[in-house]
């Protein structure tokens, strides 16, 4: 296995690898541009982010800035609004539906680490150069979700279609559908019901 397959698939990878070097460097390039365009600039930050993120969804919308470690392993639905400063580490797979809503600051973070300091540090390839052990693991957010600001969505984590995410939460486990949770770590409060119609 290459190791773009071996971290897509939620193995130990070497992230040192020229491949990915080579799609992180891109990706980090794109997000610099796009941050440095305005929003009169449609058509500019249109065709960056097109070719930042090949699974971009029709009529969705990223403020910026953005910043993204790969850009190609996240998909985005149609219609789904992203707000200022988003971050997404899409080490593993990164889906996210449609209609879904974004506040300032979220984070999307697939990576993980290993928990002991022996298995986490840098160490020496044969070749001289260091490198260290990392995975990831993926995160799906479902359609018709709000993920209010600040909040930090932890690898391996899926949010069920219809929920909303309070502000400032770190979610470090499966949310269901339809349910109000927030939280440190994030947990669900209730669910969403007729009474919280607007009407």
């Amino acid at each position: 296995m290459t190791e773009k397959e071996k971290m897509l698939s939620g193995q130990l990878y070497d992230p040192t690898d020229p491949e990915l070097v080579e799609l992180r460097e891109k990706a980090h390039i794109l997000s610099k541009k796009y941050n440095d365009t305005v929003e009169t600039q449609e058509d500019e930050r249109d065709a960056i982010m097109r070719e930042l993120l090949p699974g971009l969804g029709e009529n969705a919308y990223l403020q910026g800035p953005v910043q993204f470690d790969y850009g190609c392993f996240t998909s985005f639905g149609e219609n789904t609004y992203v707000n200022f400063n988003f971050t997404c580490l899409d080490c593993a797979p990164v889906k996210i539906g449609a209609n879904v809503f974004m506040g300032p600051n979220v984070s999307i973070l697939t990576p993980v680490h290993p928990l002991r300091w022996q298995d986490r540090n840098l160490y020496y390839k044969p070749d001289g150069s260091m490198t260290d052990k990392e995975y990831a693991r993926p995160i799906t957010i479902e359609d018709n979700c709000w993920i209010a600001g600040n909040v930090t969505v932890c690898g391996g984590v899926t949010i069920g279609a219809g929920s909303v995410i309070g502000a400032g939460s770190v979610v470090t486990r499966d949310i269901p559908a339809g349910v109000i949770a927030a939280g440190v770590p994030c947990r669900v409060i209730r669910e969403i019901t007729d009474e919280d119609r607007m009407e």
